[in-house]
């Protein structure tokens, strides 16, 4: 048996555990691994390597991803060149399955995000056996109860959320931390229960500047002349759109969020007289060496995918429900996002220790 392995999408920590984990559960099954690079686009390409023991040999506790990543090469609308280009996609999934099959390789583990999951969607539905890892920050993927990678990217962010306090209290100002997520706010709102943020902001709750404004004139009155705002880049206002950084033409999700911290700082200082400062953490969020929880989930779910292959149950995703590991349809895994709901045990927590949501409706 010879299979091949991908990390597509964003890098985050913890690839690199599914990485070995796969190799060396599939190693110890007398089985061949091929390692494509760059995600996608290796295997439009013909790019790998050959892992090994020695090749995965201390890559447990790297961030980012030795096999390299793509969030842009989509063989189903291949915009790279030299085969493609952004201005006419191709339809390269013939070339991508020929490839593998000329290299002998008789399944496929992709390791993403909803965009990666998806494509590998579509090569299982073309015929080819594939199995799927979820992977994303953003702990957005509904048919699992986390993905690798969310904890450790938690972690960095409630660090932040944690060291502004100080520098808030001292020069009595608003620290703003803005936190990624795209459409989903686990990161700010989970950060903003565990760092101590006082005005939580996510895309599931659109925001009103009079009622951030109210939070943070209550807080002055109660004494508290600083105030902690913990924004998900997906925050807007109320019949606002989300604040788009730029456009990346060719991506399977073009729009970049970002920069919703800095109206928001505005929209404070233009109501009340206190000095605003922000906080965007962006990539570090993704960079680093992954969290104890999420070593201990990537290898779970490399082994599992290894499983899957070998028990032949092509066209799933491994997924962890109730701290066990088990497997849904790719179908079932993609498509539909798992976004913070505002009736949630959650939000009842965070507004019962006093945190608000800028939005005076969301009420314990």
């Amino acid at each position: 048996m010879k299979i091949g392995i991908l990390t597509g999408g964003g890098d985050c920590p913890g690839l690199n555990a599914v990485v070995r984990g796969v190799t060396k559960s599939a190693l110890r099954k007398g089985w061949e691994v091929l390692g494509f690079r760059d995600g996608y686009k290796g295997v439009v390409e013909g790019r790998f390597e050959i892992l090994d023991d020695r090749a995965v040999s201390g890559i447990l506790i790297r961030g980012g991803t030795i096999l390299g990543t793509s969030n842009t090469a989509n063989p189903f609308a291949y915009t790279l060149g030299p085969l493609g280009s952004v201005k006419e996609p191709r339809d390269l999934s013939d070339l991508a399955v020929k490839n593998l099959k000329k290299l002998g390789v008789g399944a496929l583990a992709a390791i993403g995000g909803d965009g990666t999951l998806t494509i590998a969607h579509k090569l299982h539905k073309k015929g080819f056996p594939v199995v799927g890892v979820p992977k994303t920050i953003d702990n957005d993927l509904s048919a699992t109860d986390v993905t690798f990678g969310f904890d450790s990217a938690l972690k960095v962010a409630t660090e932040a959320v944690d060291n502004v306090h100080t520098t808030a209290e001292s020069h009595h100002r608003v620290m703003i931390v803005e936190t990624m997520g795209r459409y989903a706010g686990w990161i700010a709102l989970r950060s903003g229960i565990a760092g101590g943020g006082d005005i939580i902001l996510l895309p599931e709750i659109p925001y009103r500047a009079r009622d951030i404004v109210k939070a943070i004139n209550d807080r002055r009155r109660r004494g508290k002349h600083f105030s902690i705002v913990v924004a998900s880049e997906g925050a807007r206002a109320e019949g606002g759109e989300m604040t788009v950084s730029r456009v990346v033409a060719g991506s399977p999700d073009p729009l970049r969020l970002g920069g919703v911290s800095y109206k928001i700082a505005g929209l404070i200082e233009k109501h009340i007289d206190v000095e605003c400062r922000v906080v965007v953490l962006g990539h570090l969020q993704r960079g680093g060496s992954p969290t104890p929880f999420d070593r201990w989930l990537a290898t779970g779910f490399g082994v599992g995918a290894v499983e899957l292959i070998a028990k032949k149950r092509f066209g799933r995703m491994v997924c962890l429900n109730g701290y066990t590991c088990r497997s849904v349809t790719l179908a079932q895994a993609v498509g539909k996002l798992r976004r913070v709901s505002p009736d949630s045990q959650e939000i009842r927590t965070a507004l019962s220790v006093g945190a608000t949501f800028g939005n005076s409706e969301i009420v314990k």
